[in-house]
């Protein structure tokens, strides 16, 4: 081989070598890129507000903990999955109380605290019955966001149950479905506004254990505040009424006596004494009440009865159900 041709060829070697070298550095810098971008979109966060603030949650969370039971059939629905949840306190309507693979945090009253520290959550939805472990929850996963979203005092129920929805939308990236929901529920609510008879009388009672309770406008459990969302006209007002999961102690003739034109009933033992053998539904105690026979209500058939499971689910889903019915027993009566 001549000299030229020689140093063509070395020429033509290292161009190469060259290339080659660039190539692969193009190659393991765009690996680098795409696994920094994969990181990235995994460490993504959004910021939403809940009672306490501005909370930074990550965008998704990758372990969830969820302890209000009214998110329980938003969740389940959005097929969301719980690292641990208090399936003890689940109704059977909801999917999770079945799913061994979601630890079970039991009851509020003996939770098993513990079991959040294994299922290591990066988000906690707590709340409701669960509200008052908020700091030990800081505590003993001080890494994880806790976001709660429980209907704050002195703000409209209805819209403090459409914000919960909406912020659980956001996190878990279901805006459209949470606008559905909250879209539903809006309807259910204009068709009792539509239904309602001004000047009609309201009674609203639990029923537990046999036993009838009073539930007070406003303050009471559960069917309190649909007096103040609608501008019922109670039957009877009790001074120093409470929310007391059973309702207030007052005699059958009181309710009688007050003569409602509607009853609105919620059944607390179908939600979680519906097994027991001394469980008594709530229409059979009403029914069987004789002082109650010859009240308006009853007369005329406007006593409506909230979902079974409503004790131990009490979202968003189970007031829509309940407006339905009592929006189509109000239309009979149109």
């Amino acid at each position: 081989m001549n000299s030229t041709l020689r140093q063509r060829s070395t020429v033509l070697l290292a161009a190469s070598s060259v290339l080659a070298l660039a190539g692969c550095g193009a190659a393991q810098s765009g690996e680098a890129a795409s696994t920094e971008s994969s990181a990235a979109a995994t460490s993504s966060t959004i910021e939403v507000e809940d009672n306490y603030g501005t909370q930074t949650v990550a965008a998704p969370p990758e372990s969830v903990v969820a302890t209000d039971n009214r998110t329980f059939e938003t969740l389940a629905d959005w097929d969301v999955e719980l690292a641990a949840a208090p399936r003890a306190l689940m109704p059977d309507t909801v999917s999770y109380v079945d799913d061994e693979s979601v630890t079970d945090l039991g009851n509020h009253r003996e939770p098993d605290l513990e079991a959040v520290v294994a299922a290591d959550p990066d988000l906690i939805v707590n709340g409701q019955r669960f509200a008052q472990y908020r700091q030990d929850f800081a505590d003993l996963v001080p890494d994880a966001t806790i976001v709660e979203l429980d209907p704050r005092d002195g703000e409209p129920f209805d819209e403090e149950l459409k914000r919960q929805t909406s912020v659980l939308g956001e996190i878990f990236d279901r805006t459209d479905e949470a606008d559905r929901i909250n879209g539903d529920f809006d309807e259910a609510m204009q068709r009792v506004v539509e239904g309602y008879q001004p000047g009609d009388t309201v009674m609203a009672v639990t029923v537990s254990g046999g036993e009838i309770g009073y539930i007070a406008p406003g303050v009471g459990r559960t069917l309190g505040p649909v007096f103040e969302m609608f501008d019922f006209e109670p039957a009877l007002q009790v001074e120093g009424a409470s929310d007391d999961h059973q309702g207030d102690d007052i005699s059958v003739e009181a309710i009688a006596d007050s003569n409602p034109d509607w009853i609105l009933v919620m059944d607390r033992d179908a939600a979680v004494a519906a097994e027991d053998a001394e469980y008594t539904p709530a229409q059979e105690v009403l029914e069987g009440a004789e002082a109650l026979q010859n009240v308006t209500a009853v007369q005329e058939g406007n006593v409506v009865y909230m979902p079974q499971d409503t004790y131990t689910n009490e979202g968003i889903q189970t007031y829509t159900e309940f407006f339905n019915t009592l929006a189509d027993a109000m239309g009979e009566q149109n």
